[in-house]
């Protein structure tokens, strides 16, 4: 950890507040959203549609507004969209712990959305601006933060939500209050470079920059082939905690052999990530540790595919192994690859976006991967359940490997391709009229 400060303090302070700043984040939102489906459903009482409405509200106004946020930053610089992203996530999240009827829940769950939006795209580019030649190291710290945030936020969420669920909200939006006041006070204005450091008045129209974006073929491809690694990543969360729970059952054994899924999944990126950033940077070039990571990912179905054929004890130690060990190794190994491909992956959007609306490139990919993970999650539930309802156990682990071993090619076949490479060709000057 040592090392990991060292690293930390040798950057510009502005890098330094943007790392603060996606971990008080993450803390304040997983503090929170673990927990809202029960308190929607429990104690407001709301039916199950309902609350799967006001969640789907929440995951559409950020998936489907990225590319807006990444423009508006674009336009206006980073620090206004960081700003506004935050104070939209205070007063989001006070309403859901303050309101209980439904079109001000479904407002307060949109605004929340939207705020990630605003900010997740600004704060990437700003890294990457002011990160300089150190992106891939400042990306591999980012993602250490990153984890911590998704770690700690919903331990500190369980003690307050044992409280009381409103306590847990105006908790959470204090703190993007707070942070959204250190983010006026400390972090300094900064805006993308655009085309070629234009003005406002030669940029152009936002359609012609959206057009010139999806017109970046090495970019789109890049996008598509990424889905991949966070279908495979979600599975943490999805396939894995369903996977313990239908071995270990619903009880106290399931419950903290899912917990420590979580934990060590995200400690392991806390204490490995900059030595592992490190090791690749110097042994492989970056299309190689992309396809080399969701090589890994892929291959992280393998130990619950191979416990598809071990008998299920009926009781005992041995059924508790077979619920336990082979989704840890899955977690690990997941949590390897995505060390290995993250920082690589932040780096490669700049470096195909030829460095210019840099945050709109990373709406539009936050975008793709959004659409991409509700459609694999959909397949992956449909796997799960096709598999137990014949029998064929083995059918989602060998699916999801197949999706790593797809995308691990389609990345190397980009990378011998010089595609990863090769920057968004410069807009040529419309000619006089």
């Amino acid at each position: 950890m040592k090392g990991t400060i060292a690293q930390v303090r040798s950057y510009d302070r502005s890098v330094q507040l943007l790392f603060a700043n996606q971990f008080t984040i993450n803390l304040g939102f997983y503090m929170l959203m673990p927990y809202l489906a029960q308190h929607l459903s429990g104690t407001l009482g709301l039916a199950g549609w309902m609350v799967g409405l006001v969640l789907g509200v929440r995951n559409f106004s950020q998936q489907g507004m990225f590319l807006v946020g990444g423009t508006l930053a674009d336009r206006f610089g980073y620090k206004p969209l960081i700003v506004a992203g935050c104070v939209l996530r205070t007063v989001g999240f006070a309403t859901l712990g303050l309101v209980d009827s439904v079109a001000a829940l479904i407002a307060a769950s949109a605004a929340t959305g939207f705020a990630g939006a605003l900010f997740n795209p600004a704060v990437r580019a700003y890294l990457a601006a002011d990160a300089g030649e150190r992106r891939v190291e400042a990306f591999a710290l980012f993602n250490v933060f990153y984890q911590a945030g998704i770690l700690l936020g919903p331990l500190i969420g369980m003690l307050l939500t044992g409280v009381d669920f409103r306590v847990t909200c105006l908790v959470s939006a204090a703190i993007f209050g707070l942070l959204s006041v250190v983010q006026i006070r400390a972090l300094p204005a900064r805006r993308g470079d655009g085309p070629a450091g234009a003005g406002a008045g030669e940029r152009g129209s936002v359609l012609a920059q959206w057009r010139g974006v999806i017109a970046n073929r090495a970019f789109l491809l890049f996008s598509t082939a990424m889905i991949g690694s966070y279908v495979l990543s979600f599975q943490v969360y999805l396939a894995l905690p369903l996977e313990v729970r239908r071995l270990g059952g619903d009880g106290e054994f399931g419950t903290v052999a899912v917990a420590l899924l979580f934990a060590a999944s995200g400690l392991t990126t806390i204490l490995c990530q900059t030595r592992v950033t490190a090791w690749c940077k110097e042994h492989l070039e970056p299309g190689r540790a992309l396809a080399w990571g969701l090589l890994i990912m892929g291959a992280a179905f393998i130990p619950l595919l191979a416990a598809t054929a071990v008998p299920v004890p009926d009781e005992g130690i041995g059924l508790w192994l077979l619920a336990a060990v082979p989704p840890m190794l899955a977690a690990l190994m997941l949590a390897l690859g995505t060390m290995i491909a993250y920082p690589f992956e932040m780096d490669t959007i700049v470096r195909l976006s030829g460095d210019r609306l840099v945050a709109t490139h990373y709406g539009l990919y936050n975008t793709i991967c959004g659409i991409g993970i509700t459609l694999g999650n959909l397949l992956t539930g449909a796997a799960l359940d096709a598999a137990r309802a014949a029998g064929m156990s083995a059918l989602p682990w060998l699916a999801l490997l197949g999706l790593g071993l797809a995308c691990s090619a389609s990345l190397y076949g980009l990378h011998r391709t010089g595609r990863l490479t090769r920057p968004a060709p410069e807009p040529q000057p419309a000619p006089a009229a």
